[in-house]
């Protein structure tokens, strides 16, 4: 069968060009982060490496020390946002009695994103060692992210940790939440608006494909994907909940949002995808 046209990959991965509102969504997406930040208690800008994008902000959780952890990675192609894009994601955690950590990365075309994944490890390692500073327990860290988080997300839960650090525990991550995540990086490989920027050749888009590894030992992923997303993204979350199996993956849809009103879910507190996370933290 031949490959899809470019412009079909485009039109199947350039997200903001299908959906006609995303300035007002964006728009929303900052508004609301403004009120998040605008909260008394984060603790903004802590320095996870020696790099000015390796930052993370925390905002603690809303009652006793010994809090679960939720960890938030932003998405935008691992070439655009910021860590404040989506605070508004944070305070509904804190509210239902979890620390929030939001991570920052260096951004594509600058570095690639074999460069951001090792980033991450050590943002994880970072709140693995510290959270208790933060009233959070390090035993329970859970991961979350959006589209490209979404990715990282899945890279972080099947991390080998111990490769990373000899002090670190092999379930250091013990499940993750992936919104709308990109598993199989190829097709990005072919969609003009992207390609250039994160510069994949075809060996490193296997080597960076969660669904072209192995299933995790341990832990669990859950995916959310948005009803009226494209037929590739839903594919997407289909293909890592068969590669990994069910074991380990539980894959949602959720009808009538797209790939960024998808996001707002996970900030509703009366929502599926909101009680889905509250799950993994182990909140009831």
């Amino acid at each position: 069968m031949p490959r899809p046209s470019p412009a079909w990959f485009d039109a199947q991965y350039n997200a903001r060009a299908g959906i006609p509102e995303h300035p007002a969504i964006l728009r929303h997406w900052a508004d609301a982060s403004a009120r998040a930040l605008a909260r008394s208690g984060w603790v903004l800008d802590l320095a996870y490496g020696d790099d000015a994008s390796e930052r993370l902000d925390i905002l603690p959780a809303a009652g006793a020390a010994g809090a679960p952890v939720l960890v938030y990675i932003h998405g935008g192609y691992w070439r655009a946002l910021d860590k404040r894009d989506q605070a508004f994601v944070a305070p509904p955690f804190a509210d239902a009695g979890a620390m929030v950590a939001q991570l920052n990365y260096a951004l594509c075309p600058a570095v690639g994103i074999e460069h951001i994944a090792m980033q991450l490890t050590q943002a994880l390692a970072w709140v693995w060692r510290h959270a208790a500073d933060h009233g959070g327990d390090r035993e329970r860290i859970v991961v979350a992210g959006h589209s490209a988080g979404g990715h990282l997300a899945a890279m972080l839960l099947a991390c080998d940790w111990q490769a990373v650090a000899a002090d670190l525990p092999a379930d250091l991550v013990k499940s993750a939440l992936a919104i709308s995540g990109l598993y199989e990086l190829e097709p990005l490989r072919h969609a003009p608006f992207l390609a250039a920027d994160i510069g994949l050749s075809a060996a490193s888009a296997r080597r960076l494909s969660p669904a072209l590894w192995p299933a995790p030992a341990r832990g669990r992923l859950a995916t959310v994907v948005g009803g009226d997303e494209s037929e590739e993204f839903r594919r997407q979350s289909a293909l890592i909940a068969s590669a990994w199996g069910p074991v380990v993956v539980a894959a949602e849809t959720v009808a009538g949002r797209n790939h960024m009103d998808v996001l707002h879910e996970i900030a509703h507190p009366h929502s599926r995808t909101h009680a889905l996370a509250l799950e993994l933290l182990g909140i009831p």
